[in-house]
């Protein structure tokens, strides 16, 4: 076997032609475009099967440095931040107490479907969490935080390869089916979005006259605000640590980003503040893309190899649950509207993959159907802040 590690530039590079190989391929391939699959996830998903190819036909284990995706994830989540308006936070105070309702409900449906699963084929006990929240609501960092300790306590040697394998086969199955989920609801119940455009992460690929003009002063402004933000972040992470609270650097820096935009601009009134701008959009989307196309195109697939069929019942159960859930929960919990229809999106990212992949599937469907600037900022704050805390606790619970 032959190892080969990309060096960062290389891999950066190598994702950008991932995206556009991706772009190509659902502009070919109509259907793709039709179910809502981020152009993103076509390349990833390519790429991915190729390195596959490379490691069971030349004996080549290709892998990535992926230091610029770690980057990408904080510009995108810093981004969101400076897009929320303390209005919207204040209207969309009882959403997201209903969305981490459905969250927290459907984490413990969630780890129930898995616990089943274990008992029905004779699975080892400490691998229902792995089967369950940990890696499917977790994803991969939960993943691979608890993975030691359930593998000493319940003797489960291979705790991490199933973990990991879980993760990886979820994040796939969201990033395909959050675009469909969305597309169903809105043409089943004729919706569609605000006729005027906000720009909330991306822009529309057709229609809708420019706001604004873009140019290298708009943009260099938009990242000396990331970057300030996101530096403060790092800071107040260091502080954090000192007192033993730990929060991931990237929710952290959107909390940041929050309390920026909303006191800077009435502060200094006059300053150039890039909250709902093009430029911020297209950093964001600049940012998203690439890290998902980073994060896809890195997936070792052939790890997914003997764990054996077991897996893949237990996954496809929990697909099933997943979109029964969002359709005949979620969708209706949620006011049966058109932001109902793109939250439906990004549920499939909190329940099968990771928030990454929620706001690619919502920021797809916005970008063909109108702007959802609500969805945005509830389902990031759920997914990425409100629901680690608890999926912590009901692990450490199932694992005491």
């Amino acid at each position: 076997m032959t190892s080969i590690e990309t060096p960062g530039l290389l891999s950066f590079t190598l994702a950008i032609l991932v995206f556009f190989a991706g772009e190509g391929i659902n502009r070919a391939i109509p259907l793709l475009r039709a179910l809502n699959i981020p152009v993103a996830v076509t390349g990833g998903l390519l790429a991915a099967l190729a390195t596959l190819a490379a490691y069971r036909f030349f004996g080549i284990e290709i892998s990535f440095a992926l230091q610029a995706r770690d980057m990408l994830l904080l510009y995108f989540f810093t981004g969101i931040g400076l897009n929320a308006r303390l209005d919207d936070l204040v209207s969309g105070g009882r959403p997201l107490l209903v969305l981490l309702a459905l969250t927290v409900v459907y984490l413990l449906l969630q780890n129930v479907v898995a616990a089943a699963g274990v008992t029905a084929l004779g699975l080892p006990e400490g691998l229902t969490v792995f089967l369950g929240s940990a890696s499917l609501v977790g994803g991969h960092g939960t993943t691979i935080a608890w993975a030691p300790v359930i593998a000493e306590r319940f003797q489960v040697p291979n705790a991490l390869e199933v973990g990991i394998a879980t993760a990886t086969l979820g994040l796939v199955v969201a990033s395909v089916t959050g675009g469909p989920i969305a597309g169903f609801l809105i043409a089943r119940h004729r919706l569609h979005g605000p006729r005027a455009r906000v720009d909330v992460v991306g822009v529309p690929d057709r229609g809708a006259p420019l706001r604004e003009d873009i140019s290298h002063v708009s943009l260099l402004r938009t990242v000396l605000v990331l970057n300030v933000a996101i530096l403060i972040g790092y800071g107040l992470e260091e502080l954090m640590e000192e007192v033993a609270l730990k929060l991931p650097l990237f929710v952290i820096c959107l909390l940041v980003a929050i309390v920026l935009t909303n006191t800077v601009p009435r502060l200094l009134p006059a300053l150039h503040w890039p909250t709902r701008t093009r430029a911020l959009a297209l950093v964001s989307d600049f940012s998203l893309n690439l890290f998902l196309s980073m994060s896809l195109m890195s997936m070792q697939l052939w790890t997914l190899g003997g764990l054996g069929l077991a897996l893949l019942l237990v996954l496809a159960v929990q697909t099933a649950v997943a979109v029964l859930y969002i359709i005949f929960a979620v969708f209706p919990a949620m006011g049966r509207n058109y932001d109902a229809a793109v939250i439906a999106a990004g549920f499939t990212g909190i329940s099968l993959g990771a928030t990454p992949t929620a706001i690619a599937n919502m920021t797809t469907v916005t970008k063909v159907h109108g702007a959802a600037p609500q969805a945005f900022i509830i389902l990031p704050l759920v997914s990425a802040f409100f629901i680690d805390i608890i999926n912590a606790v009901v692990i450490g619970y199932i694992a005491g």
